[in-house]
């Protein structure tokens, strides 16, 4: 939601896909956004936005992912960035979208339990054994994507959670990440520390990038100030076209 409203404010046209069919936590977020709007008389911009519910077998004529891909291709057609939402377990339609996607971003709690998706560690070396279950379904998908569009798929980690303290956790954290990456072909962002502020915007339907509209009247924290910065730093992190001269816009 962050990415897909500092780029709007950049002045792209943005398409939002919501693909979590259970939780919808994507669109619930939009929907707080809407209802921003509605409360404060402020224009905040919006994505075109396409809420997982609609992708169900309903007339028997189209499959969820024909339709999916359908979807896509016109938010393609009509938009500059198509941003998607993916659940956290698996589904076709994740698949899906997994192996359309230029850029893949993949938030990983700052936990040598949450890197078993990634990669089996061993309890001694901390060496990576086989691909994690995730990691292999990446690479399914990609080999798929190169088939079909002979194009690579840039893949980024993204750390998330993080400690403000650098205790022996966060340090591993970036070791056997940094290996990981060469094995598995992913680039490694910096992320975001564990923040108040992220958890709190959910609610209003807000980003970093709504605060300075003077119908809030937010005061900027040094929490709020680094939750930008931290934005800022992944928005420029992710090597997106076009943003040229528009960076400062953010």
């Amino acid at each position: 939601m962050h990415v897909a409203v500092a780029l709007m404010r950049m002045g792209f046209r943005v398409a939002t896909f919501d693909l979590d069919r259970r939780q919808r936590s994507l669109t619930r977020y939009i929907n707080n956004r809407e209802t921003a709007v509605r409360r404060s008389g402020v224009a905040l911009p919006q994505s075109t936005h396409w809420d997982p519910l609609v992708f169900a077998i309903s007339d028997g004529s189209s499959r969820p992912e024909e339709q999916l891909a359908i979807a896509l291709q016109q938010a393609r057609d009509g938009h500059d960035f198509v941003v998607a939402d993916c659940p956290g377990n698996d589904t076709l339609l994740a698949r899906q979208a997994h192996m359309m996607a230029d850029l893949l971003v993949t938030p990983i709690n700052d936990s040598l339990v949450d890197l078993d998706v990634l990669a089996e560690l061993d309890g001694e070396t901390y060496r990576a054994g086989r691909p994690g279950i995730y990691a292999r379904t990446v690479w399914e998908q990609r080999q798929l994507r190169l088939e079909h569009t002979h194009k690579g798929l840039d893949w980024v980690v993204l750390r998330n959670r993080l400690s403000n303290l650098a205790d022996r956790n966060k340090l591993m954290m970036a070791e056997v990440l940094k290996d990981l990456s060469g094995e598995l072909g992913f680039r490694v962002a910096a992320g975001f520390a564990e923040r108040v502020v992220y958890r709190q915007l959910f609610l209003a339907g807000l980003t970093v990038m709504d605060l300075d509209e003077p119908a809030f009247a937010v005061e900027p924290t040094k929490s709020y100030v680094a939750a930008r910065d931290e934005m800022r730093e992944l928005i420029r992190f992710l090597w997106l076209p076009g943003l040229d001269g528009r960076l400062e816009r953010i």
